[in-house]
């Protein structure tokens, strides 16, 4: 199947879920050579947007993303990457999901989940995955 990396100028959204529980972990972006490195490694890779290159998730945390199945949507253009995510969290805030927060009728976000990690300890005081 030709995935249709075109449509979005080059990359696609790549939705990643726990292959167990079924929550949805995070959303990235993959370009071709980003999707040829997860398959050919076993371990999600995207494309980042603000700093122009392919990073491995969990490169400088350790919290990588060991693929189990992909999956490609009926239009050809967004990735699900059914993973199973090794460490205690993918969000580089400290949380197990990028999702933990609930945005209300009003347009206001409420944390509604706990940290699992520190984001200080994984990273530093200045960085982010």
């Amino acid at each position: 199947m030709e995935i249709a990396f075109g449509k979005g100028g080059g990359l696609i959204p790549a939705i990643v879920q726990d292959f167990k529980s079924g929550d949805v972990l995070m959303l990235g972006f993959m370009n071709e050579t980003a999707l040829a490195e997860t398959q050919r490694t076993g371990e999600v890779v995207f494309f980042s947007r603000s700093r122009n290159k392919l990073w491995k998730k969990g490169e400088s945390s350790g919290h990588v993303l060991k693929v189990r199945e992909l999956r490609i949507d009926c239009d050809a253009d967004a990735i699900l990457a059914r993973v199973e995510a090794v460490g205690p969290g993918v969000c580089h805030e400290g949380y197990r999901s990028c999702f933990f927060r609930v945005l209300n009728e009003r347009g206001e976000a409420k944390v509604t989940e706990r940290k699992t990690f520190s984001p200080e300890k994984v990273y530093g005081p200045e960085g982010k995955q």
